[in-house]
C-alpha cells in the first residue's frame, strides 16, 4: 500500500514538473494591410506603445504576422486565408470594407478586430449592432463613410464660390457615393462624379476634370487613392484647385483640409481589444466603439498658394492648422 502510494507521488511529481517546465503558449496576432510596411508604420506604432503599456512586448509575451497587400486588392482573400491557415489568436484589420469582408470570408470563428475604416458595420453586416456584435467582428467605426455630408458642408462653409465639386472615388465604395450625391443635393451643389479603377485612370481622368472646372475636389477613400494620394494632391496644386480629404495625412502632404475622426486614438484603442479578447472576451460581446474626437485640419500653407481665403469662424473651428 505504502509502496502504491510513493509511486503515485513520484508520477505526480514528475508530471507537475513536466508541465512546469512546458513553455506558455504566446498568443499570435495577425495584422492584415492594404498597404506596404513604410505606409503602416506610424499607426503600427501607435499600436505596438499601446499594447506595451498593457504588457505585451511584441517577440516576448506576443508575436504579430504582417501581411502586406502591396495596395493590389486581389491579394487581400489569400492574405486573409493565409492567416485564418496558421491559426492566429486575433486578426487585427488595418482598413475599411475590403479588408473587412476578406477576413470575415477567410473565418468565421478567429476574432477580427476592426480599426475604424470603411462602412458603418451595422449597415455593412458585419455585426448585429453596435452594442453587441454577435459575431466574430467587433472594434472600432469611424464613420468615415457617413461623415461624407459633413465633409462637403465644412468644404462649402470654407471655399465661398464652391458650387461644382469633383468627386474623386472608388467605384467599390458605393456607399459612399450615394452618400455624397445625396448629400449635394441637400447643399445645392453640383457633384462630378469620377471613379478610379487603376493607376492608368488618373491622366484620362485628371484631363477631363481640366475640361469641366470644378471649384473644388472631393477625395474619398480607398486603397487605390489612398496609394496616388501624392499624385491627387499634386494634381490639385497645379490647378489651384481646393480639396477635402478623409484623412489629416493628406493634408500634411499639401491637401486643403480634411475632417475625420481622432485616428491615432483608434489606433491605441485596438490594444484594448487585443486585450479583452486575448484574456477571454468574446468579440460577439465586446460592443463596437464609436469615435469620441473629430479633427479639422486646415493647411493655411496652401489655401495661400492656390489663393483660397479661409474664413475667420472655419479656422476657429479648425484642431489644427498648418502654417
Amino acid at each position: 500500500m505504502l509502496l502504491t502510494l510513493a509511486i503515485g507521488f513520484a508520477i505526480q511529481t514528475q508530471l507537475g514538473a513536466a508541465a512546469a517546465q512546458q513553455p506558455k503558449k504566446i498568443p499570435r496576432i495577425g495584422y492584415l494591410a492594404p498597404t506596404d510596411p513604410a505606409s503602416e508604420s506610424a499607426r503600427l506604432e501607435a499600436i505596438r506603445q499601446a499594447l506595451r503599456e498593457r504588457g505585451y512586448i511584441e517577440g516576448q509575451s506576443i508575436f504579430i504576422e504582417y501581411r502586406y497587400a502591396e495596395g493590389k486588392r486581389n491579394r487581400l482573400p489569400d492574405l486573409a486565408a493565409e492567416m485564418a491557415r496558421l491559426k492566429v489568436d486575433i486578426i487585427v484589420v488595418a482598413g475599411g470594407s475590403i479588408l473587412i469582408e476578406a477576413a470575415m470570408n477567410a473565418t468565421k470563428t478567429i476574432p477580427i478586430v476592426m480599426m475604424g475604416a470603411g462602412r458603418d458595420p451595422v449597415t455593412a453586416g458585419y455585426v448585429d449592432n453596435l452594442a453587441r456584435p454577435g459575431g466574430n467582428v467587433t472594434g472600432i467605426t469611424n464613420l468615415v463613410t457617413e461623415l461624407g455630408g459633413k465633409r462637403l458642408e465644412l468644404f462649402k462653409e470654407t471655399v465661398s464660390k464652391l458650387a461644382r465639386v469633383a468627386f474623386l472615388y472608388d467605384p467599390v465604395s458605393k456607399a459612399a457615393v450615394l452618400n455624397m450625391k445625396e448629400a449635394a443635393r441637400a447643399l445645392k451643389l453640383t457633384l462630378q462624379p469620377w471613379d478610379v479603377r487603376g493607376t492608368d485612370d488618373f491622366d484620362r481622368i485628371f484631363a477631363a476634370m481640366d475640361k469641366q472646372r470644378a471649384d473644388g475636389l472631393y477625395v474619398s477613400g480607398g486603397v487605390l487613392l489612398n496609394n496616388n494620394q501624392k499624385r491627387i494632391i499634386g494634381f490639385a496644386l497645379k490647378n489651384r484647385l481646393p480639396s477635402m480629404y478623409q484623412n489629416k495625412e493628406a493634408v500634411e502632404a499639401g491637401g486643403l483640409m480634411s475632417y475625420g475622426a481622432d485616428e491615432a486614438e483608434s489606433y491605441r484603442r485596438v490594444a484594448y481589444f487585443v486585450d479583452r479578447i486575448l484574456k477571454g472576451a468574446k468579440p460577439a460581446d465586446l460592443p463596437v466603439e464609436q469615435p469620441m474626437k473629430y479633427e479639422l485640419v486646415i493647411n493655411l500653407k496652401t489655401a495661400k498658394q492656390i489663393g483660397v481665403t479661409i474664413a475667420p469662424e472655419v479656422l476657429a473651428r479648425a484642431t489644427r492648422i498648418i502654417k
